[in-house]
């Protein structure tokens, strides 16, 4: 990038976890589909979490690198949609690279997209704002009231189960996963059955299992997405405990540990996603039913089921996204650190 360029930026929390939406300053991004653009934004020989040198990927590292974000930033470069059916596209990164789908990103770019006028909405009543991300369409229902954003409904790509009970060895001896692709493949272990609980107080360690579990399903095959190579091996590892139902249906507590070793401050939407699916899968919730899926921050989605596709269920997750500012940001060409640095 131009050590000048400046790239504007509206940054949102969903739930405490933040998203950077890109509004000006990139480069030219080639390709006709979102899939097409995030493959480009890897390169030739880049990976999800080790993606090829480009401007682009210049302008990432800057915006998820202190001293302008931090190793927690998230966000996404909105680009063209696939076909007019939809309002826009988003290529979602972290600061590791560049990721498939993003639940909470979809929930805060519906926000943005109502409350900057870019999407009609009613002062009271409901906006559907459809968005292309790289692994589908998806959709986000903005409910309003009295002029302002109070929730929004995020609506996924299909998720289906594609492994139940798998024996995976870690540090704290063999536990039980369950794999789900809901946009990106998450592998659930519940953190229990590794002497923990989720708080903060064990973070430490639960990320460090979160990364051993997820070094020991890479050559898993039912990692693997049936029919998109880019859309395989698992992006999140989720670590859940029960809390105690209530009168709507069952209640988790999570943290998702992806990436490289990334939290989640939410309880985190694609991921919730898969855990409404195995929750569906055994008899654990009902049409009709929500699942109160706390953070480990205590924040709170609450998911239902929408119904079923050949693909799997088709899955809802609300929550709420706040602005927390506008940024205009720009590389000074003498400074030494240049996009910056990750501590």
């Amino acid at each position: 990038m131009s050590a000048l360029t400046p790239v504007h930026t509206v940054d949102y929390h969903t739930a405490g976890e933040p998203f950077r939406i890109v509004t000006a300053g990139l480069p030219p991004i080639p390709g006709d589909t979102v899939a097409e653009r995030r493959a480009i934004a890897l390169g030739a020989g880049g990976t999800a979490t080790d993606p090829r040198p480009s401007a682009l990927d210049d302008i990432r590292r800057l915006l998820t690198r202190e001293p302008r974000g931090h190793a927690g930033m998230y966000g996404g470069f909105v680009v063209p949609a696939d076909d007019s059916e939809a309002h826009f596209g988003v290529l979602f990164w972290h600061k590791d690279g560049y990721s498939t789908a993003c639940g909470h990103g979809t929930i805060a770019l519906g926000a943005w997209a109502v409350d900057s006028g870019l999407v009609a909405a009613p002062a009271d009543g409901t906006a559907r704002v459809r968005i292309d991300v790289p692994s589908g369409r998806v959709s986000a229902a903005v409910h309003r009231s009295g002029g302002r954003t109070t929730a929004v409904t995020f609506r996924n790509v299909p998720t289906a189960v594609t492994a139940r009970k798998l024996a995976v060895p870690t540090s704290r001896g063999t536990v039980a996963v369950d794999l789900a692709h809901s946009g990106a493949c998450y592998a659930s272990v519940r953190a229990a059955d590794l002497g923990l609980t989720v708080d903060t107080a064990a973070l430490p360690e639960l990320t460090a299992l979160g990364r051993e579990i997820r070094a020991a399903l890479a050559d898993e095959p039912a990692t693997r997405h049936p029919s998109d190579p880019l859309l395989s091996g698992v992006y999140g590892v989720i670590l859940y405990e029960e809390l105690p139902d209530t009168p709507s249906g069952p209640s988790q507590r999570n943290v998702t540990v992806f990436a490289d070793g990334q939290i989640d401050r939410s309880p985190c939407g694609s991921g919730s996603s898969a855990r409404l699916a195995l929750l569906a899968a055994d008899g654990r919730l009902t049409a009709g039913e929500e699942l109160r899926h706390e953070s480990i921050i205590g924040s709170v989605f609450t998911g239902r089921l929408a119904g079923q596709h050949r693909d799997g269920w088709i899955t809802e997750v609300t929550g709420t996204a706040h602005r927390t500012g506008e940024h205009r940001f720009l590389l000074d060409p003498d400074d030494s650190l240049g996009t910056g640095f990750l501590l």
